[in-house]
């Protein structure tokens, strides 16, 4: 799967990780309904960090459709909220 990390570029992560990144997502959808900033924040980064750490980055110059875009790390949980769709961020 290809994923965008906005203002970051895209990274190859292999489908075999896609459990350990939907608990992540699971996570931050609680923390997003429960108007919890600093978890929001944690698991975030985490979320961010576990892309990184799994995938592999595409170089610059690829473009590549995205099967998944992730928000920056600077990122709001306003914004955040407007990029949710019903199943979170990464669809099950």
């Amino acid at each position: 799967m290809i994923v965008r990390i906005m203002g970051e570029g895209q990274v190859r992560v292999d489908d075999t990780h896609l459990a350990e990144l939907n608990k992540l997502d699971d996570d931050l959808l609680a923390e997003m309904e429960s108007g919890d900033e600093d978890g929001f924040r944690r698991t975030l980064t985490a979320l961010l960090d576990a892309v990184r750490r799994l995938g592999t980055p595409l170089p610059d110059a690829a473009l590549e459709p995205s099967d998944l875009i992730l928000p920056s790390s600077d990122a709001t949980l306003e914004e955040v909220r407007e990029l949710l769709t019903d199943e979170g961020l990464i669809p099950g």
